[in-house]
């Protein structure tokens, strides 16, 4: 304890003459008190201390590392997190899109198909007017030929009929020939008919002046009258199936054309929907591809982060390793060091500066040595008060505390110290160039990433709102569709009851109407034909009788028959009228439920996609916020480690130039203290540390 007294006021006293630059002379007068200390006991101290803040060193250094590691361990899981939940997001997008793609294709060939059908159901329409058109005049040329016959057939067959033999023979062959010309006529009748006119033919023509009445038709002509008969009722018969025929073939045609134009009406309307989905599934595709493309940058950004964070995790543990094992190595050779030199196989007496030393002013006067220790102990002592190195000042007292050969070992020892320290710092500056380099990129990248995150929250909140309100929105026009409905199938209900009461009631009406008619049409029918009564036979006194008869009263009743049957007109009128407004309200009834229906259904598939989409908005939020929290997180760490290097990288109190000056100084100082003790220049690195060794 007296010795460490000792020790600490030789420092004391050191610390004041460098400070007040006391002359050399001064140290004189305690040289006696500080030689009290030897070296081995100063070497004791400075191993203890050394040993000492080496064990807190590695101490604090395996905390801050086990912070550190703790960190990659954290942001690793993480990054490996967000990393499979986006492969899971690309993956269900990728889904998502195969599926779209492959409605988008059958919604497009789907809509392919019945164009097609609609464009080949209107050539068909087309085609089939033109083969109806042709059928029509094929009919009316044929119709108007069959006419033709057969009015010359109904012709002939009325003049042979109307006066037999008296019917001149030219015009019964006119009627005939215009028979036979007809292409239509059996080529047996024709050649029966051409018999009969070539007989007629051979009359002698006298017979036309000397007996006209022999130059005509007689009884010869049964046989053709009856045949003209039989091609009349031919014809007119095949006249009738040829009308049959045509008003088939229109039927036919009118049914066809109806069925064309509603085909092509629900071709339309499906054509309509589909379309309308088909826009709604290209929107959906375009999101979902930008959605996947913009998962896959950030996927890709995470993955370089991972391997970055994973590099740089490797190395800083392979660093800490040797740092530690350096450590541990330095730790136990100090102890060892310190073991020897406190052992008694050191004789610590048997030291120059021991007990039985003399005064520094006595070997001052008899020792050349001493005198260069003097001049260098001043010179550092100078350097010492003009840089206020505490270094060099603790060279100084040693310089005029220790034997020479101790104090050129320490000059040595200090120097190569300061070499050490310059390497140590080199690396320690580079270091720190390097963790300021990464930690800015990490703060960088981080709050670009925060930034961006919270634009794609925003982004996404709003999407949401927006998907929540249209969804609100769509349901209140279901709910307002669905309460319109019900409204219209209640006043269909009532106005259908409302509309057979009515049909009811006039029907009712009219028969009743029309009883009453028959009544007092009946009774004033017969009241018109009544007998007049016979006046009787009063005496003069009697009151006067009706003299005329009655048959009711009927100018009054006039008015009130006119009156019924208006009534009852109405009443029929009301009963078409009503009946044709109910037709008409079924018919506006079922086009308002379809329409309905239809809009409905539409809704709600909106509405289901809308959802679906709402649903997959929410998930993606929840994951960017979570992405957002980590990732400031992330940026919160780096920002307190930042703060953390900037004591020793950053905010040390003195730039990095300014120390590395300050130690070129110092080094200057010792090597021309090292040069005035022993006359030569400071040895190389290597030399000193082999001597040391």
């Amino acid at each position: 304890v007296q010795q460490g007294s000792i020790l600490n006021r030789c420092k004391l006293l050191a610390a004041m003459a460098i400070f007040a630059r006391w002359p050399l002379v001064a140290f004189a007068v305690n040289v006696a008190m500080c030689r009290a200390v030897t070296p081995i006991q100063k070497v004791l101290e400075m191993m203890n201390e050394m040993k000492a803040k080496g064990i807190a060193e590695k101490k604090a250094e395996a905390v801050q590392f086990a912070k550190f590691s703790q960190w990659c361990k954290d942001t690793s899981a993480e990054k490996a997190k967000a990393i499979e939940a986006s492969a899971l997001e690309i993956e269900r997008l990728g889904s998502f899109i195969d599926k779209t793609e492959g409605e988008i294709s059958d919604l497009s060939e789907r809509v392919a198909e019945l164009q097609e059908d609609v464009a080949r159901w209107v050539q068909d329409k087309k085609a089939a007017t033109d083969v109806r058109q042709k059928e029509k005049a094929d009919y009316d040329a044929t119709h108007t030929e069959y006419q033709d016959i057969v009015g010359a057939l109904d012709r002939a067959v009325a003049v042979l009929k109307g006066m037999p033999g008296k019917v001149p023979q030219a015009l019964v062959q006119a009627h005939v020939e215009s028979i036979i010309r007809s292409p239509r006529v059996p080529t047996k009748a024709k050649q029966v008919m051409q018999s009969f006119i070539q007989a007629a033919g051979k009359q002698d023509p006298k017979l036309f002046y000397e007996a006209p009445e022999a130059y005509a038709y007689e009884s010869q002509s049964g046989s053709v009258l009856a045949m003209l008969q039989e091609l009349h009722d031919k014809f007119l018969s095949e006249m009738t199936e040829l009308e049959k025929e045509e008003m088939n073939a229109r039927h036919a045609y009118q049914r066809l054309v109806q069925r064309f134009k509603e085909m092509t009406e629900l071709a339309e309307q499906e054509i309509s929907q589909k379309e309308k989905r088909l826009a709604e599934c290209r929107t959906d595709l375009a999101q979902a591809k930008a959605d996947k493309t913009e998962e896959e940058e950030v996927k890709a950004k995470n993955e370089e982060y991972s391997r970055q964070l994973s590099e740089l995790c490797t190395q800083k543990e392979a660093d800490f390793t040797s740092r530690q094992q350096l450590r541990a190595e330095e730790i136990e050779a100090l102890g060892k060091a310190i073991e020897i030199i406190s052992s008694e196989s050191v004789a610590a007496n048997r030291l120059p500066g021991g007990a039985g030393a003399s005064s520094f002013a006595q070997i001052s006067q008899s020792d050349p040595k001493q005198l260069q220790l003097g001049r260098a102990a001043a010179l550092l002592s100078q350097h010492a008060a003009a840089s206020g190195s505490r270094m060099l000042a603790l060279a100084a007292q040693k310089a005029q505390a220790d034997p020479f050969e101790k104090v050129k070992k320490m000059i040595s020892d200090l120097i190569t110290k300061l070499m050490e320290e310059a390497n140590a710092e080199a690396n320690h500056k580079g270091w720190c160039d390097a963790e300021l380099a990464t930690n800015k990129l990490t703060r960088t990248n981080k709050a670009e990433a925060v930034d961006q995150l919270h634009a794609e929250v925003e982004k996404l909140e709003v999407k949401k709102t927006q998907l929540t309100q249209h969804i609100a929105d769509l349901t209140a026009e279901i709910a307002q569709l669905d309460k319109r409905m019900e409204e219209a199938a209640v006043e269909r209900k009532e106005e259908k009851a409302e509309n057979e009461q009515t049909i009811a009631d006039a029907k009712m009406s009219q028969t009743a109407v029309a009883q009453a008619l028959a009544v007092l049409r009946d009774f004033y029918a017969k009241a018109a034909q009544a007998t007049a009564l016979v006046q009787q036979t009063p005496g003069e006194d009697a009151p006067d009788t009706f003299t005329s008869p009655y048959k009711g009263m009927g100018a009054e009743s006039g008015g009130i028959i006119g009156m019924l049957e208006v009534i009852e007109s109405d009443f029929a009128r009301l009963d078409a009228e009503t009946d044709a407004a109910e037709t008409a309200a079924v018919a506006a009834f079922k086009k308002f439920m379809n329409e309905a229906e239809e809009d409905k259904a539409v809704a709600e598939a909106e509405v289901d996609h809308k959802q679906g989409n709402l649903e997959t908005t929410t998930q993606v939020l929840t994951s960017t916020k979570k992405d957002l929290d980590q990732t400031q997180v992330e940026l919160d760490a780096a920002i307190k480690y930042y703060e953390k290097l900037k004591p020793s990288c950053v905010d040390s109190g003195i730039s990095w130039e300014e120390r590395i000056k300050r130690r070129e100084e110092e080094m200057q100082s010792l090597k021309e203290a090292y040069k005035i003790l022993t006359g030569e220049e400071v040895p190389s690195y290597r030399e000193m540390k082999a001597e040391q060794v």
